[in-house]
């Protein structure tokens, strides 16, 4: 018979209603499709002012927690649900995650966004329905799209070279920056494609013909400000797939299609809900949940 500590610790374990339901159809997909699954969600729609939203070095921590334990022969499908963040996080998560997993698989039920596009291309496909978006990975400096700084920078070159007397307008505009601004934008920009180009190499576009066009062509599509015009902006899948990823649709597998939609809906409930911020959880239960404190879940 168990004790009073024994039942504690159970239901503890167990979590809230959310929590066990969100697992019991977590470890549905994963049975389904016989691979490893990783669900990484932010609630930054449901709380977007709260505090570690957005990539960071802390989710590495998490992903260390919810691949712990798992047979890594089996793949990994990760699902994503994410606005983007750090640059350097970013590239930590991709690189621990390409060197644990030979086969991975990304699953974009809604949005992955800047980062979460990054962490998107380095499966060697991505599931996307009708409804999901993939966003631009042009950085981000203080708020503003690197590209545009650029561009502003050089139209103010351009027009005081031509009229000195433009100076007078665009002084007040350029003071506004860091003198090393220019150089910095430079850099975010050439990290921001080398991180998708070297996802896009290992994986997605590995032997394909061509690589090198289809490439430049998706970090052009991706990267270039003056062509999506805002950070924020949506791409769907068709126009994902018509700059060159290789994206597959979930509806064209309807038991697929029902297990990940139930996925996400379970996430999205528990996001709204309860004070959880992010969720990073594998199919056997085992959680990493950021609210005000990070609860670690050990799976069962």
């Amino acid at each position: 018979m168990a004790n009073w500590n024994d039942i504690l610790d159970e239901i503890n374990s167990e979590g809230s209603t959310y929590d066990i339901v969100r697992r019991r159809y977590l470890k549905k997909l994963s049975d389904i499709t016989g691979r490893n699954t990783i669900a990484y969600y932010s609630g930054w729609l449901q709380k977007p002012n709260a505090p570690e939203i957005q990539i960071n070095d802390n989710d590495k921590n998490g992903f260390m927690t919810a691949v712990n334990g798992l047979n890594r022969d089996k793949g990994l499908d990760l699902i994503l649900h994410t606005p983007g963040g750090e640059t350097a996080a970013t590239e930590s998560i991709i690189d621990y995650l390409s060197k644990t997993f030979k086969d991975i698989r990304t699953i974009v039920p809604q949005l992955a966004m800047s980062g979460g596009t990054m962490i998107a291309f380095m499966g060697s496909e991505i599931l996307m329905g009708r409804q999901s978006s993939l966003g631009p990975i042009d950085p981000q400096l203080g708020g503003l799209p690197a590209h545009g700084i650029l561009e502003e920078f050089s139209q103010a070159f351009q027009e005081m070279a031509a009229d000195q007397k433009k100076a007078f307008v665009w002084q007040p505009i350029l003071n506004k920056y860091n003198p090393t601004l220019v150089g910095e934008c430079q850099k975010s920009i050439a990290w921001s494609e080398k991180i998708a180009e070297d996802c896009l190499k290992k994986r997605m576009l590995k032997g394909k013909r061509n690589i090198n066009e289809r490439i430049k062509k998706i970090k052009k599509e991706f990267v270039d400000h003056s062509i999506n015009l805002s950070h924020a902006r949506h791409l769907p899948a068709e126009k994902c797939r018509e700059i060159g990823l290789n994206i597959k649709m979930i509806e064209d597998d309807q038991i697929i299609q029902d297990a990940i939609l139930t996925v996400h809906h379970s996430f999205i409930h528990t996001l709204t809900a309860t004070p959880a911020v992010k969720i990073i959880e594998n199919q056997n239960g085992t959680a990493y949940i950021q609210t005000i404190q990070t609860i670690l879940i050990p799976g069962r």
